[in-house]
C-alpha cells in the first residue's frame, strides 16, 4: 500500500507543478532523530525535523516491513532504534534520488496512519506514524472493519487556529488578542471531531507559535486532510460590525469591501514573520488563480454552506451567504478549504462571548454540526461515514445530556431512546448512541 499526498484527477496536469513549488519547504528539511512508543492499540514512531517535509510510506513483505520516503531530507547520522511493540528495529538511508529512507522491520504486517505537528512548546517539526497491527484490525471498536477486510478510513479535518506567536490577530476593545480566542476554538473544534465516529482532528496550531500562511495550508495536504478549516475572530472599523461568517477562497477578488479588508489583513500577517508575499507565493498564486480548481472549490462552497446553516441556527451571520476572498490560506489546490470568522473581536459583546467556554464550545457544536452534515451528504469513498452514512452515530461528550444529543442531531429524545433500548435518559460519557434517521 502507498500512501502520497492525494490531488484531484481533473488537476493532474498541474500537480506535479503544484508539488515542486510546495517542495520548497521541504528542500533542506532535516531529521534529527526517530523514537517509538508501545500504545497497546498500536506502535507510534516520531521523526524529529527541522521543518515540514514532502514523504510517502508504503509495506513490503517477506519479511514484513514499513519504508518511509522523506524527500529530499537529509540525517546528520544513521536512524536507528530498538525493537518495540510491532516494530523490531529500525534503519536508514539516502536513496540514489537524494531522498531520506527509513525502513522499520516489523514482527507483522500493519496499517500504517501519518500525519505531520507542526511546533508548540517544546515540540519541533514532527512527523507521526501510527502502526496498527492487521491482526487486530477486526477487534478494534474506533473503526469497524470493512466487508473487504480493509479497515475503512477516517475523515481527517485540519484544523488551523489564525495568527499566533508574534502575530496576536485582531486586538479587542478589552485588549482579547485574536490568536488566543481563536486557539481556544480550536481546541474545543478538535476535541468534539476526535469524539465524532469516523472522524479525526489535526490541529495546525497547538500553541502560541507563530506558522506562516502557506505552512498552514501545506500542513492540512501532508496531512491528506479532507477538509481544512481556518479559524478566525477578526475586527473591522466599524465597532457595531457583528455576527460569524464563513469564506471560500476567491479567484476574482472579495465578494464585499468587509471581505477585501479582512483578506488584506489577514494575508499581511505573514509579514510579521518577515516573509514577503512578492515572489514565491505570488507565483504560487498566480498558477492557482489561472487554473479551473473545478471540484475542490465545489466541495469548498459546499462544506462552508452547510457550516454557515448550522452557524445560522446558533446565532447571527454577518452575512446569509458565503463570502469570497483571496485569503493565502485558502490557496490549497486539493483540499476543500473554508476560513471561518466566529464573530467580530472588535464589537464588545462578541469579545466577551469569545472569551466565555461555554460560547466556544456552542459555537465548536454548530461548526462541527455543519461539518458532519456535509461529510454524511457527500461522504468519501472509502472512509467511515461512506460505510455508516445511512446509520449515523453520537460518541457521548463529557457533559452531554441526551437532550442536547437530540437537539444537535435534530431528533427526540424518545426517538433516540427507542433506538438504543434505553430505560431512561442517562447517558455514559464515551458510549457510542445510534442516531435515528429519515433515510
Amino acid at each position: 500500500m502507498t500512501i502520497i499526498l492525494k490531488a484531484l484527477p481533473r488537476l493532474a496536469a498541474i500537480t506535479a507543478l503544484l508539488m515542486f513549488s510546495a517542495a520548497a519547504f521541504a528542500q533542506n528539511a532535516s531529521v534529527k532523530n526517530v523514537r517509538l512508543w508501545d500504545k497497546r492499540e498500536y506502535t507510534r514512531a516520531v521523526l524529529e525535523l527541522s521543518q515540514t517535509a514532502e514523504y510517502k510510506v508504503f509495506s513490503l513483505s517477506n519479511p514484513n516491513r514499513l519504508v518511509l520516503d522523506i524527500k529530499g531530507a537529509r540525517s546528520n547520522k544513521l536512524l536507528s532504534a530498538g525493537a518495540k511493540g510491532v516494530v523490531s528495529g529500525v534503519r536508514s538511508g539516502q536513496t540514489e534520488s537524494g531522498h531520506l529512507r527509513v525502513v522499520f522491520d516489523l514482527k507483522e504486517s500493519v496499517r500504517p496512519k501519518s500525519f505531520m505537528l507542526t511546533p508548540g512548546g517544546t515540540r519541533k517539526f514532527s512527523l507521526v506514524l501510527d502502526l496498527y497491527p492487521q491482526s487486530s484490525v477486526s477487534a478494534t471498536t474506533t473503526v469497524p472493519t470493512a466487508p473487504t477486510g480493509e479497515s475503512p478510513r477516517e475523515v481527517v479535518i485540519a484544523i488551523d487556529a489564525g495568527h499566533g506567536g508574534k502575530d496576536p490577530g485582531a486586538i479587542g476593545p478589552k485588549g482579547t488578542h485574536e490568536k488566543i480566542v481563536t486557539l481556544a476554538v480550536a481546541r474545543a473544534l478538535a476535541s468534539r471531531v476526535n469524539n465524532e465516529p469516523g472522524m479525526k482532528a489535526v490541529l495546525v496550531r497547538d500553541s502560541d507559535a507563530y506558522i506562516s500562511l502557506a505552512q498552514r495550508y501545506e500542513a492540512a495536504r501532508v496531512a491528506k486532510a479532507d477538509l481544512f478549516i481556518s479559524i478566525h475572530a477578526d475586527a473591522f472599523t466599524i465597532a457595531s460590525v457583528r455576527g460569524s461568517s464563513v469564506f471560500i477562497l476567491s479567484q476574482r477578488g472579495a465578494s464585499n469591501e468587509a471581505a477585501g479588508y479582512l483578506a488584506d489583513r489577514e494575508n499581511r500577517s505573514d509579514l510579521v514573520g518577515g516573509v514577503s508575499l512578492s515572489d514565491r507565493d505570488s507565483s504560487l498564486a498566480a498558477v492557482l488563480l489561472d487554473l479551473s480548481l473545478g471540484a475542490t472549490l465545489e466541495a469548498s462552497s459546499a462544506a462552508a454552506d452547510s457550516v454557515l446553516k448550522s452557524l445560522g441556527k446558533f446565532g447571527k451571520t454577518h452575512k446569509r451567504y458565503i463570502e469570497r476572498a483571496n485569503f493565502v490560506v485558502l490557496r490549497s489546490p486539493d483540499v476543500p478549504s473554508m476560513l471561518i470568522e466566529t464573530g467580530f473581536i472588535s464589537n464588545p459583546e462578541e469579545e466577551k462571548n469569545l472569551n466565555d467556554p461555554r460560547h466556544r464550545g456552542r459555537l465548536a457544536d454548530a461548526i462541527l454540526d455543519g461539518v458532519r452534515a456535509y461529510f454524511y451528504a457527500a461522504p468519501p469513498p472509502g472512509s467511515w461515514i461512506a460505510k455508516h452514512a445511512r446509520s449515523k452515530q453520537h460518541t457521548v461528550g463529557a457533559g452531554e445530556t441526551l437532550t442536547e444529543i437530540a437537539s444537535r442531531h435534530g431528533t427526540s429524545v424518545s426517538r433516540i431512546r427507542a433506538a438504543n433500548n434505553l430505560a431512561d435518559d442517562i447517558v455514559r460519557t464515551g458510549s457510542t448512541l445510534k442516531i435515528p434517521t429519515d433515510s
